[in-house]
């Protein structure tokens, strides 16, 4: 399912367990997240009913490396990709990162105009990402929610709808 975020930026979520994929248009197209395999037919459909081709998208950046973010990144041959390790290398003013560690040790949560996107940090009606992983840290997503309480955010955008 497709949702317009704004005039450039499209949410794309699935029947199938995944994350949620953000389309950005700026001077190229950019995606938050690729989400999972089982998802894979749908991510394209939405991207052709959006009159986007794979090859279209330039930049991916990826939320944290969970298979629910990160199992379609083969789809995009023309794409650079983006994560915790080498974020700082993009060089676009109108995004900016923030380092949310807790669900897990790579994420990362952007902010571009007045959306946040949260990655599974945080999610709507206040619920955070899990912290039971292995390689989860419970105080540093406490750190993590505390700083992104200071982010001036109109629209949440999360990793998952449930």
């Amino acid at each position: 399912m497709i949702n317009k975020i704004k005039n450039n930026v499209w949410q794309l979520h699935f029947k199938e367990f995944g994350s949620c994929v953000y389309l950005i248009k700026l001077k190229e197209f950019l995606l938050i997240d690729t989400s999972s395999k089982e998802c894979k037919k749908e991510l394209l459909s939405d991207l052709e009913k959006l009159k986007v081709k794979p090859k279209e998208i330039k930049i991916i950046i990826l939320t944290h490396n969970h298979y629910d973010h990160i199992e379609n990144n083969n789809l995009f041959p023309q794409a650079q990709i983006y994560s915790k390790e080498n974020i700082k290398k993009i060089k676009i003013p109108e995004l900016e990162f923030i380092n949310t560690p807790g669900h897990s040790k790579e994420d990362i949560c952007m902010l571009y105009e007045n959306i946040l996107f949260s990655g599974d940090v945080i999610f709507n009606k206040g619920y955070i990402g899990r912290t039971d992983f292995p390689e989860s840290n419970p105080k540093e997503m406490q750190r993590s929610l505390e700083k992104l309480k200071k982010i001036n955010f109109k629209i949440l955008c999360p990793g998952h709808l449930f």
